[in-house]
């Protein structure tokens, strides 16, 4: 640039005269790298920065994946891949638009090809979009927008009061406190399994160590011509016996656990729904039962096959 300008004005060409010309243009080049460094990685990283501006405009903005990282399944969806891309923004636009009104979403019914008939969207297209640009399916989203309709409505029903002035929540971060519940019920259900098991495992070395006190008087009962069942008998019932006791416990013990937690958290969660707390007491009482049963069946049955000799061992 300095030379060009003293070759026009006729000037000593030394490239000096007009240097700081040269020094704000490439000042000013690389304050705009240190900006937007994007620009270095070519058109596909500057391409994606434009779509994560524009994704600033979605409400739901952790439901929706812009780029697909996931491989594509069959050559349909290499074909719709083409044709969705140069739309996807304005597909999830017009989704978020007609799924906040929220009229739609009250259907229970809802299907996703009624959601893409009335988007006026193929349904391929809908459903491309939320196996491949989501980070939930639609099942998930349709109780997402229900949450959405139901804290509208509590939002609602709060301003009526005179002393609320505002209602402020993040409405982006409701999918993500399902998505986490969801979590934490699998976590939890899995350390149920493991609290079974280990139980389980108690319950039957308990049995087996009792049954084993006994193996003299099973023997004894064998020699004596009497059945399987007969000798079997006894020990069942006693089994069962036990196991309705532990239940029985079990069930004072959950009771008040629910106690202490209602008293607890009133304002907040409210655990009397008695159909379920009766379910989950027969539930309690079955497998109290079952499991010291089964346990003692096979204790039983191993000194009813085992020979004399072996008693001692």
């Amino acid at each position: 640039v300095a030379l060009f300008i003293e070759i026009y004005q006729n000037s000593d060409v030394n490239g000096f005269s007009y240097l700081w010309i040269s020094a704000i243009v490439w000042l000013v080049v690389l304050v705009k790298i240190l900006i937007t460094p994007e620009i270095l990685y070519g058109y596909d990283a500057l391409n994606f920065k434009i779509k994560e501006i524009n994704d600033s405009s979605l409400i739901l903005k952790g439901v929706w994946k812009l780029t697909n990282t996931t491989k594509l399944d069959n050559n349909q969806h290499v074909i719709l891949k083409e044709k969705i891309d140069r739309k996807i923004l304005l597909y999830i636009e017009k989704i978020e638009k007609l799924a906040l009104s929220y009229e739609v979403f009250r259907d229970p019914e809802l299907s996703l090809s009624d959601f893409s008939n009335q988007l006026g969207i193929p349904k391929s297209h809908i459903s491309y979009l939320f196996k491949y640009h989501t980070t939930i399916s639609f099942s998930e989203f349709k109780k997402t927008i229900r949450v959405h309709d139901a804290i509208k409505h509590i939002e609602a029903d709060f301003l009526n009061y005179p002393q609320v002035k505002n209602v402020y929540y993040h409405k982006n971060l409701l999918h993500l406190v399902n998505r986490n519940v969801k979590k934490i019920s699998f976590i939890l259900l899995a350390f149920s399994v493991l609290l079974f098991l280990i139980s389980f495992a108690l319950i039957n070395n308990t049995i087996r160590l009792a049954v084993y006190s006994k193996r003299f008087i099973i023997n004894t009962m064998k020699l004596v011509g009497a059945t399987r069942g007969f000798i079997r008998f006894p020990f069942l019932v006693s089994s069962t016996i036990q196991g309705f006791i532990g239940a029985i416990i079990a069930i004072g013990l959950l009771i008040g656990v629910i106690y202490g937690i209602q008293n607890e958290f009133e304002q907040v969660i409210t655990l009397y729904d008695y159909k379920i707390i009766g379910a989950l007491f027969f539930l309690v009482i079955v497998l109290g039962i079952l499991i010291t049963m089964v346990a003692t069946f096979f204790a039983v049955n191993k000194y009813l096959r085992i020979k004399q000799d072996q008693l001692y061992l």
